[in-house]
Parts: structure tokens; C-alpha cells; sequence
């Protein structure tokens, strides 16, 4: 289909859509195109690559519910029998080939942190609180294997000769423990918590730590190098590829699964539940290739000095013990890693299940999978290429397949289109290869989570280019794609929707009368000192006595204007408002005016699109007066659509005219004239007085009663000598200056 199809096929739509249309005129469209809009979503059986392209991804199965909120350890057993850890109840469950399970052991301790295979079929189980590890045979049958001096157990690893080697909480000791039962300590770690322990290509032990969150590698005497010292809290868990790298998975502040690690200080709590964390938006992921070229030791100062800003992260240590950071997340918790048969690297995360797939050079991330559980806590690899991985938030055990689904589903995010909404058209691109699909559907409800009260999804729409959505009108709206193919996968690489908000009315959030006087010379002006918000000319271009003669200021100041520099221009009032519209529609205003005690309003000003006005005073009578602002979305609307709102301002008093002086006795006492006057305003109060003699400084002066607070005050002082001639001013707070001369050479003495 051609552009310009497309476009008249859009218009058409959205024309059919808009039979009861009362929304805004401008449609809104929500586009769902980079992999971080792709992520905010829900997948199954699909997978969101780098670019940001949805496709079919790994076939997830559910193996086994147990029931247990949570799930901390897994295992491999005899004749491809997986055995998993639980939390809360102490269980270590046994799923056969075919998905059966039973309990395999019941420890009387709360949580199982770690499991390792023993001979002959058996299994260690490392039981805490009250740390023990059991020994449980093929039959189920358990006994006491060793008992550390240690509250908790966290890791359990067991080298060539048998050996099992303890990693423990409180005191960061690592113990180890021969066939038979007898252990030792092996290495005091001087951390907190020992929470990772594997065995490098050599057979060295590998041991990850908390508080602070190091690698080190210990060799058969005891004799530990610490290959990496992270910027986090803790190292969560660690794995080694074929090729002898070793990835370290380090997490922040609270180790994976939201529980904290028990001090030496104190009694250690029980291992307590993941908490889910509430992201309303996914930032992304971010990947570093550092360049390694310097000393691990050199390494290890710039981590131990940088802070962490993400919620964890997964280092690479080659075999030269070089190291780099291949992944970290600001939203996502890294449990645990592990090796995809193309040698793709996985990470298992929380808090919304995600499993990335870490590929390439530099390191491309995708979103492989998402199991419907909030926490992916640990993975186990088999020899047949499967790929199982257990869930907390509920405890579950899941099979990840090689090659991709024949059928996924995508939901998106729910969109909230803050009213109720008319939908438009739905469009998408994509590719389908021959004997693949893709499926849009929709639905929407005027509830924010999905429920009962929502429509149902509807029909397929089978027009990627553009078709009505067919779901009824509401505030929120949500689509889900459906993928299937049986050979190469399709590919869906944007959605698009199209609504039409209902219009709402328009908002005057504030209005500000500024002192009168005061206005603002535009930002960027053509011509010389040009004010905004006015255009009627200028009424009187003096600049007022007060700021020349009295060097007094009238008015507060104000601070720096957004508009220009503040200047001062007698008669004219600046009023400026802050209006809002949901919509986003543009506004537009009209003024209307009425003085104290009338009821009419008379027209000030219309169609104004700037939020800011000046008056010219002069035009009116003195008085106190109210302006009222009526806002409009006309300019964004039909006619029969638009909506309006109205404010009025505080009172504005008006006064152009100066106050009067009335002389009221001018006599000489003891060698001193001395002058009484009154100074009366008909609308504004008396702001201040000075006087003259004989052209000299000004002198305040302060009425009888010793405070201006009133429209009449009155005055009286004396000057010594015999004076030709003395000058009156009054000013009231308007800024309106009165002057009066008082000749006070004919004034006989007495």
C-alpha cells in the first residue's frame, strides 16, 4: 500500500471514529518502538532483542509448582531428576524426567540456601538457621553430616576428591569437610557473609563474599588473591565457562531476593522473602566493554572507589585475572548466570522476572524470556542442552528449550490516556516469513489495572497499515500480540494507536497583579525598550519621581522576571496568569473589567494567546477594580467543543492622581518657623512626606501620630533661621507626588 493509501485510509478511520467525537481535535499517538517501550511489558515464549524487535523466543515450560513462596537452591540428581531448595518450609523437593515430585527431605530448619550433589545419588543439604549440613542418600535418608560454628549456611561446593566445602554467614568463614564428616576451617574470609563458592578450571576454589563484595581464589592450602573487589554490597553467585572465564554476579545494597545478610554483631534473622520494587518506567539497560589493559589490582582500586548506580551488575575475569563489567541494570536485581549452548550468556533477574540474553562483541542485550514469577533466583544446566530455572514470588521450576516457540504472546503496558478516550486506528510493522503470523488485539476499561469490568480482547485486526479499534470507549487501552511460525520467526518491530481525548476544560491556575508601575521589557525587542504585554503605546514615558527624587523604593522587590528587565512606567498595570489544559490544547484569553460595587463586567481585552497583559490605567477612573480572565481551548477545538473557564484577580486599585496639601498654619516660635499642612488622598493611603528649605536636600518628615497608614495624615515641623522659602512634597502609594510651596519670608516673628 502506497503512502498516501495509508494516509486516506487513516483519515477515513479515524473520520468513522469520530461520529461522537468530544475530544480534543488533535489526535495523540502512542508508539511502542525501542526495546525499552517493548520491555514495560508482558512476555511469553517471545523475546526482545537489541534493536528492539519483538520475535519468538526460547520455549519456556513449567515443570513443577511447589507451592513454597520461595526457591534458593537447585541441583542435579541421577537420570535427569532435578532437586530444588525451598524457603519458609525447609523442603527439598524431588521432580523426576516426567515433572512428578515428591518432598525429598524435610529439614527442621526454615530454609534450604544450598544444595550439592553427593555420591552414590545423595545430595548435601545445607539447612539455616542453625546452620547444618545433612547428608541425604538416594532413598531419602538423612543424617547429620557436619555442623559448622555458624548460624547460616549460604553455599555449598564439593571438589574432585569429595571434599565439601562451606560457605558461612556472621564471620565469613569458609569451612571444609572430608568424606567422612570431619570438617575445618579453610579460610576466614574477614567479610560478613560467604554467599558463592565454584571452582575455577584449575580446581582452585572461588569464593564470593558481602560486606564487602570480593572474588577471591583460594588454593589447596588455604592461600586466597582476591581476583576483583566490587563496587557492591555482595557477590551474589558465581559460574565458570568451558573456556575457564569466570562471571561474578554483584548486587547492591540488598542481596538478590530483597533479604538483608545477618552482621557478626548480631543474631541473624531468617532469610526473609524478595520484595518486589514498583518501577512505573524501565529506563534500560546499560553495557560497558571496558578495555582491559591494566592490572587487576588497578581494577579493583577504581571499583572499590566508584559507587554503585545500578541494582547490580555481572563481571567477566579471564584467566590473566583481567576483568570488565559485561551487564548492569538501574531495574533489574541479577540472581544468577548461565551458559546457553550457542555460548550467549543468560542472566536470571528480579523483581519482574526477566531473563537477558548477553551476546557479542561488543555485548548486545536482549530479553530472551520472562517467567510469570518475580524473581528468577537460580539456574541449573543439564547435559542434554535443557536449561531449568527456579522462581520465588511463587516458587516454581521451569525448563528453558533450545531453539524458539512456535507460538508467544506479547501484552503491552497499559496506556492511560488520563480521560475517556475515542480510539482511532491501531497500525504495526513488522515482517512475517512464510508459514509465521502476527496477531494484534486490543481491549480497554476505565479501571488502571486490567480486570473483569474490561472488555473483552477483541477480533484480530488484519490490517498492519492502519484499521478502527474496535474496543469501546475508555480511559486506559492495552494491546497484545500474538507471534507463531513454524520455521523463521516473525518479527514485530512497532505498534502504533491512535486516540482522541475527550476535551477538557482549561485551568487558571493563578493570577498576579503586580505593583502598579512595574513592567517588563520584552526578552528579545525590536525597538526601544519595548513592554510585553502591551501595544497600546505609552502613556507617560517619565520615569517616576519616586525612583528619581525619593530614592525610596514604593514596592517590595519582586526578583529576576522571566520576561526582561523590570522597569517602572507610571499609569500602566502588568497582570499575568498561569492557565493549564490537560489536553495540551492552546489557549486563548479575554479580559473583562468592573469597579468595586458595580456588577457589570466591560470587555478589557480579546484573543489574547499570551498569558500576560498591561493596562493603561489612565483610561478609567481612579478606583479598585477587578479583572476577570476568561481562558478558551477555541483554537484547538470545533467551535461546538470548546470549553472555557474563568478567575477573577484580587482587587487592583487604580490611582493616577496625586494627593492634596492643604496648608493649615505657618508661624515663627523662638527664633524657629514652624509649618502644619495636611496631605489627603481620595483613593490611596499616604506613603510618605519630605520637605525643602530654599532648594536644599530633602528631609522626611513623619506625621503627628507617627505612622502613614490612612488617606489624611497630618504634619508639622519647624526649621531654624529665618527661611525664603519652603517646598512640600507628599507621595502616596501609587507613587502619585503632590508639591506645595510655602513662602515662609513673610512670616513675622512675634
Amino acid at each position: 500500500m502506497s503512502h498516501r493509501n495509508a494516509s486516506l485510509l487513516f483519515a477515513a478511520a479515524f473520520a468513522s471514529a469520530a461520529v461522537a467525537l468530544v475530544s480534543a481535535s488533535a489526535p495523540v499517538f502512542w508508539q511502542v518502538a525501542t526495546r525499552a517501550d517493548l520491555m514495560k511489558g508482558d512476555v511469553q515464549n517471545l523475546a526482545v532483542d537489541d534493536d528492539g524487535r519483538l520475535t519468538l523466543g526460547p520455549p519456556t515450560a513449567l515443570v513443577y509448582d511447589s507451592a513454597a513462596p520461595f526457591l534458593w537452591s537447585v541441583a542435579a540428581g541421577p537420570g535427569g531428576t532435578t532437586y530444588i531448595g525451598s524457603g519458609n518450609e525447609g523442603k527439598v523437593f524431588r521432580v523426576g524426567p516426567d515433572g512428578k515430585a515428591t518432598v525429598f527431605y524435610d529439614a527442621s530448619e526454615m530454609e534450604i540456601h544450598a544444595l550439592a550433589a553427593a555420591p552414590d545419588g545423595g545430595l548435601y543439604v545445607a539447612a539455616s538457621p542453625d546452620g547444618q549440613i545433612y547428608k541425604v542418600d538416594a532413598k531419602g535418608a538423612a543424617r547429620p553430616f557436619y555442623k559448622p560454628e555458624a548460624k547460616y549456611i549460604w553455599s555449598l561446593a564439593v571438589d574432585r576428591a569429595g571434599n565439601v566445602f562451606a560457605g558461612t554467614g556472621g564471620n565469613g568463614v569458609i569451612y571444609k569437610v572430608t568424606p567422612d564428616g570431619k570438617g575445618s576451617v579453610f579460610y576466614k574470609t574477614r567479610c560478613t557473609n560467604v554467599v558463592a563458592l565454584a571452582f575455577d578450571a584449575a580446581g582452585r576454589l572461588l569464593a564470593g563474599t558481602e560486606s564487602p563484595g570480593r572474588v577471591f581464589r583460594i588454593d589447596g592450602e588455604g592461600h586466597a588473591f582476591v581476583l576483583l573487589e566490587s563496587a557492591y554490597r555482595e557477590i551474589h553467585s558465581l559460574r565458570v565457562d568451558p573456556k575457564g572465564v569466570i562471571y561474578a554476579v554483584a548486587v547492591a545494597a540488598e542481596t538478590a531476593g530483597g533479604e538483608e545478610r545477618p552482621a557478626e554483631a548480631a543474631p541473624a534473622p531468617a532469610r526473609k522473602a524478595p520484595v518486589a520494587s514498583v518501577s512505573t518506567e524501565i529506563s534500560g539497560i546499560t553495557v560497558i566493554d571496558v578495555g582491559v589493559s591494566a592490572a587487576a589490582g588497578a581494577k579493583a582500586s577504581e571499583a572499590k572507589t566508584a559507587a554503585p548506580t545500578a541494582k547490580g551488575a555481572v563481571y567477566r575475569i579471564l584467566p590473566d585475572g583481567l576483568w570488565d563489567t559485561v551487564w548492569e541494570s538501574p531495574e533489574d536485581t541479577p540472581y544468577d548466570v548461565a551458559f546457553a549452548n550457542d555460548g550467549a550468556l543468560l542472566v536470571a533477574t528480579g523483581d519482574k522476572g526477566k531473563i537477558f540474553r548477553i551476546a557479542g562483541d561488543p555485548p548486545g542485550v536482549s530479553l530472551a524470556a520472562r517467567a510469570p514469577a518475580k524473581q528468577v533466583t537460580r539456574f541449573l544446566s543439564t547435559a542434554g542442552g535443557d536449561l531449568f530455572y527456579v522462581t520465588s514470588n511463587p516458587g516454581k521450576l521451569f525448563r528453558l528449550s533450545p531453539g524458539h516457540a512456535g507460538r508467544g504472546t506479547y501484552e503491552s503496558d497499559v496506556r492511560d490516556t488520563e480521560t475517556v478516550s475515542t480510539w482511532g486506528t491501531i497500525s504495526w510493522k513488522g515482517s512475517t516469513p512464510p508459514g509465521s503470523q502476527i496477531q494484534i488485539r486490543t481491549r480497554s476499561g476505565n479501571s488502571q489495572t486490567p480486570d473483569d469490568t474490561w472488555s473483552p480482547w477483541s477480533e484480530p485486526y488484519t490490517n498492519a497499515d492502519g484499521q478502527p479499534i474496535k474496543s469501546p470507549n475508555a480511559r486506559f487501552i492495552q494491546w497484545q500480540a500474538v507471534l507463531s511460525g513454524s520455521g523463521a520467526s516473525p518479527v514485530l518491530t512497532s505498534v502504533t494507536v491512535a486516540y482522541l481525548q475527550r476535551n477538557l476544560r482549561p485551568r487558571i491556575a493563578s493570577i498576579t497583579a503586580y505593583p502598579p508601575g512595574n513592567v517588563f521589557q520584552k526578552p528579545y525587542s525590536t525597538g526601544e525598550g519595548e513592554i510585553a504585554g502591551f501595544e497600546a503605546g505609552w502613556p507617560d514615558t517619565r520615569p517616576s519621581p519616586v525612583t528619581l527624587a525619593a530614592g525610596a523604593a514604593s514596592n517590595p522587590s519582586l526578583g529576576p522576571s522571566p520576561l526582561g528587565r523590570r522597569i517602572y512606567q507610571k499609569g500602566l498595570q502588568t497582570i499575568a496568569w498561569k492557565a493549564e489544559d490537560d489536553n495540551g490544547d492552546k489557549l486563548q484569553y479575554d479580559l473583562f473589567y468592573r469597579r468595586e460595587g458595580e456588577t457589570a463586567w466591560r470587555p478589557l481585552q480579546r484573543g489574547l494567546t499570551d498569558p500576560l497583559f498591561v493596562w493603561d490605567t489612565t483610561s478609567v477612573p481612579d478606583g479598585t477594580y477587578f479583572v476577570r480572565i476568561v481562558a478558551n481551548d477555541a483554537l484547538s477545538n470545533p467551535p461546538a467543543q470548546a470549553l472555557s473557564t474563568k478567575s477573577d484577580s484580587e482587587a487592583i486599585d487604580v490611582d493616577n492622581t496625586p494627593p492634596a496639601i492643604r496648608l493649615l498654619d505657618v508661624r515663627r516660635e523662638s527664633g524657629k518657623t514652624v509649618v502644619s499642612f495636611e496631605a489627603a488622598d481620595a483613593q490611596s493611603t499616604i506613603e510618605r512626606a519630605d520637605y525643602s528649605v530654599d532648594s536644599g536636600r530633602w528631609q522626611p518628615l513623619y506625621p503627628k501620630d507617627g505612622l502613614c497608614d490612612s488617606r489624611t495624615e497630618s504634619f508639622e515641623f519647624s526649621v531654624g533661621g529665618q527661611p525664603e522659602g519652603i517646598v512640600l512634597r507628599v507621595m502616596d502609594v501609587m507613587g502619585n507626588i503632590a508639591t506645595a510651596r510655602v513662602d515662609a519670608a513673610s512670616v513675622k516673628g512675634r
